[in-house]
């Protein structure tokens, strides 16, 4: 490729509403153009990336016995209503109808589609199976940002596995552990693996694979010591031990007038620090009020309620319906005389005494209160989010808490989908059982955008070999001069003859912005020839990581750099 003929519409600027790192660089690179939030275009560059990503995900799933498969994005609304996720997913699956009236839906994710063409397996002998296609996703996100990290179209691998067993899906989803690890290593990045919620795909256990980014929006906790690490949605901790003075023999009503938050009471004079109050939430999950009781001074993890509670809905109880279920406004809220109602507790307020919390009558709050004596816990669970700071549930040692992007998630669903669709094969007794299906996701523009954020300086992306647009620019300083330009171009082609992916930039530009552009863009490697050079029968090498450069006898320029780049092919 000839620079003079590339379409790299390098910009100056950053963009004004971009944020992240990835988002500014791979727009004045010239890698992407947004269309509208959420949604842009891959421009020649970018499409070079993206499919350099998408070749070693595809070669690593081939090792391990995946088939590719094409799926359509449009599916029909029946498939989705047979699993229940036609109802059960947010407004960010993409519903509409066709001239026919019929109800369709833009894929999001798959699982009932691969499951349906899984009904042609008959026997166990045909198992296992690992199945998987690249097909653009559709997700109608409420607030889309930060470039290619979080939009409303996109390109995701899914694959799927097929087993008869849970010993089968225990096999084939460690051997796509391993694949996702040899995945990001090979793209550049050092992905953490943890705990993590199934969410809405449902199934026994999943993992992410999370990349650390201040542009990334999920939690991390993470034990440098032992390695624990898992989602915030996930995530344990151990609590200091905490030892209670014996209490009242019953609670104890004061007036706290104008007092609504746990900061508030904490400053109100006989009022209580936060790790003696009880904070009370309201929610509304399948259709049924359900109050949440916390230390005051920890936070509600959300998913961990959801996924307890198997939540197909889930949200907030309006003002309203918490004054109708508790006859007080939030900031008076408490679980104390509450009876015939849902009320689950975080473990770390078992066995608590001597405590505050609201009375149910605004302004009014009650002390002495002994959780399991003066409330009617329905359920104990562990609801609260992690910390930075608290002690590792395995080994003991401080938690590191960090924001990351997901690059990969991978389920065990179990049978949940193949006995929806009727998925199912004769044993080796002759017996029909459903097959045992786990499921596997890498968002292939995510992975380019997150090797951008950690990949990266203030003069442009600092792409990994693997995965770069070219390898190698070779930069011609006076394309003019005839014997520069034929050197150059000579070095051009033994690049490309010896396998190498390069581009000859024969612009008739100042070596400043042919530099500056081939930083920007981040290409690995750069060989450049000019006159002066030439006259003394040499040529700069120069590798991007590091800003490394030296002078090398111009005959031997591209051996000595295509050496470098077959070694660092992984």
């Amino acid at each position: 490729m000839r620079w003079t003929r590339a379409f790299i519409p390098t910009l100056r600027d950053d963009p004004a509403d971009a944020e992240a790192a990835s988002h500014k660089l791979l727009v004045r690179g010239g890698f992407i153009r947004q269309i509208m939030a959420g949604t842009y275009s891959l421009l020649p560059l970018g499409k070079r990336v993206h499919d350099k990503v998408e070749a070693i995900v595809r070669d690593e799933m081939e090792k391990i016995g995946g088939q590719e498969f094409r799926m359509p994005a449009l599916i029909p609304a029946d498939i989705w209503r047979k699993s229940g996720r036609w109802d059960s997913v947010d407004a960010s699956l993409f519903r509409l109808q066709d001239r026919h009236g019929s109800d369709i839906c833009l894929g999001l994710t798959h699982e009932e589609i691969f499951a349906w063409i899984a009904r042609e397996l008959r026997s166990y002998k045909e198992l296992p199976q690992i199945w998987y296609q690249f097909q653009t996703k559709f997700r109608d996100e409420e607030r889309p940002k930060s470039g290619l990290l979080r939009v409303r179209e996109f390109v995701m691998k899914d694959a799927y596995s097929f087993d008869l067993d849970t010993a089968g899906l225990d096999h084939a989803f460690q051997q796509h552990f391993d694949a996702y690890r040899r995945i990001f290593e090979r793209c550049g990045l050092e992905a953490l693996a943890v705990e993590a919620s199934s969410g809405v795909m449902g199934g026994s256990e999943s993992v992410e694979f999370m990349v650390e980014t201040d542009a990334g929006e999920d939690w991390v906790a993470s034990c440098a010591s032992c390695g624990y690490a898992a989602n915030v949605e996930k995530a344990t901790s151990q609590l200091e031990p905490v030892e209670d003075g014996p209490g009242l023999d019953a609670p104890e009503k004061f007036a706290t007038p104008g007092v609504r938050t746990i900061e508030a009471l904490v400053d109100f004079e006989g009022g209580a620090p936060a790790d003696r109050q009880i904070k009370t939430l309201v929610y509304r999950i399948n259709e049924k009020p359900v109050i949440a009781l916390l230390r005051g001074d920890h936070a509600l993890a959300e998913q961990k309620l959801i996924d307890a509670s198997e939540a197909a809905e889930f949200g907030p109880a309006s003002a309203e319906e918490i004054r109708e279920l508790l006859g007080a406004s939030p900031g008076s809220l408490g679980g104390v005389g509450v009876s015939g109602q849902i009320i689950v507790a975080d473990e770390a307020l078992r066995g608590r005494r001597d405590m505050t919390t609201g009375a149910n009558e605004d302004d009014f709050h009650l002390r002495g209160v002994d959780v399991e004596r003066d409330i009617e816990i329905s359920e104990w669970l562990d609801l609260r989010e992690v910390k930075e700071g608290e002690a590792c549930p395995m080994c003991g040692s401080p938690l590191a808490v960090r924001k990351t992007v997901e690059v990969g998630h991978i389920f065990k669903l179990g049978t949940e989908y193949s006995e929806a669709l009727g998925a199912e094969v004769l044993d080796q007794n002759g017996k029909s059982v459903p097959i045992v299906m786990g499921s596997y996701g890498i968002g292939v523009g995510r992975c380019a955008a997150a090797i951008a954020e950690v990949h990266h300086d203030e003069s442009g992306i600092i792409w990994p070999t693997n995965v770069a647009p070219f390898e190698v620019v070779v930069s011609v300083l006076n394309p003019k001069d005839v014997a520069t330009l034929e050197t150059g171009t000579r070095i051009y082609e033994t690049l490309v003859g010896d396998g190498i992916d390069a581009v000859l930039d024969d612009r008739d530009e100042r070596p400043g912005v042919k530099f500056k552009d081939a930083e920007l863009v981040g290409i690995p490697w750069r060989i450049t020839v000019g006159p002066k050079g030439l006259a003394k029968g040499q040529a700069e090498i120069f590798r991007r990581k590091g800003a490394e450069k030296r002078e090398v006898d111009v005959n031997r320029a591209a051996e000595i750099v295509s050496n470098h780049v077959l070694e660092e092919r992984r």
